[in-house]
């Protein structure tokens, strides 16, 4: 995985995302990102269809139950050829291995190669404020939970984390080299918050030593989207896109 801007489709059918997709015609080793919305619509099929057409897939379903739920489950998104995939980092270590083992079991039996498997640990929408209100606890503050569940991860066969990147720093030196932390939650310095708390730049995210970003409505919402999605790569990679 080399640093990819992945676009979220947060669309509410397939239709509504090839449209967007449509305006990317040319674009090589795209990524894209399918979340719960799109694929309670569309379904596993929908998965296949992208990986047919080319497109780097992250498949993003915040898994969160019991281990042999989300082992089953994840049996099943082994096979689909989906490159990222998520649990919930709150599960806990059992957890988190048995989706390790549920990717692994169904690539293997789909001939395909793995997802990459990366813990959530908090939301981008979350604040300092909303995690002590959820979690009932003040004892640990919001970047103390990050990093706690980021190490909890990768010693429970995590591949990395999903964080903002304001976090980024934290995690790379309290996990091992080569443990991935993608980030949502960037906007354009222009673009409006929304319902995103901890947010920063294509830029930002860059010098904080991300190792991907996703990005939504700053693309998707734009007046040109693949004009958009050139100035975030630009800033992302620090370079001009050609």
């Amino acid at each position: 995985m080399d640093r990819p801007v992945i676009i979220a489709l947060d669309f509410v059918d397939g239709s509504a995302a090839q449209a967007l997709l449509d305006q990317f015609k040319g674009e090589s080793g795209l990524w894209v990102k399918v979340g719960m919305e799109l694929f309670y619509r569309e379904g596993p099929q929908f998965i296949t269809q992208l990986r047919d057409k080319g497109y780097h897939v992250f498949l993003d379903l915040k898994l969160y139950d019991i281990p042999h739920t989300v082992h089953q489950a994840m049996q099943q998104i082994g096979r689909l050829g989906a490159e990222l995939t998520t649990v919930t980092g709150l599960g806990g270590t059992d957890m988190i291995h048995a989706a390790k083992e549920g990717l692994l079991e169904g690539a293997a039996e789909a001939g395909t190669k793995a997802p990459k498997l990366l813990a959530i640990t908090q939301l981008t929408s979350m604040d300092e404020r909303a995690m002590h209100c959820t979690m009932q606890n003040d004892e640990f503050s919001l970047l103390d939970s990050v990093v706690h569940l980021a190490q909890l991860a990768a010693t429970s066969g995590a591949d990395g984390v999903i964080s903002s990147a304001l976090e980024v720093g934290k995690i790379h030196d309290a996990t091992p080299s080569g443990f991935l932390t993608v980030n949502p939650g960037i906007r354009l310095a222009a673009d409006a918050r929304d319902d995103q708390s901890r947010v920063v730049t294509p830029q930002r995210a860059a010098e904080l030593g991300s190792d991907g970003i996703v990005v939504g409505r700053s693309i998707t919402q734009a007046s040109d989207p693949l004009a958009a999605y050139h100035t975030i790569r630009q800033q992302f990679e620090g370079s001009t896109v050609r």
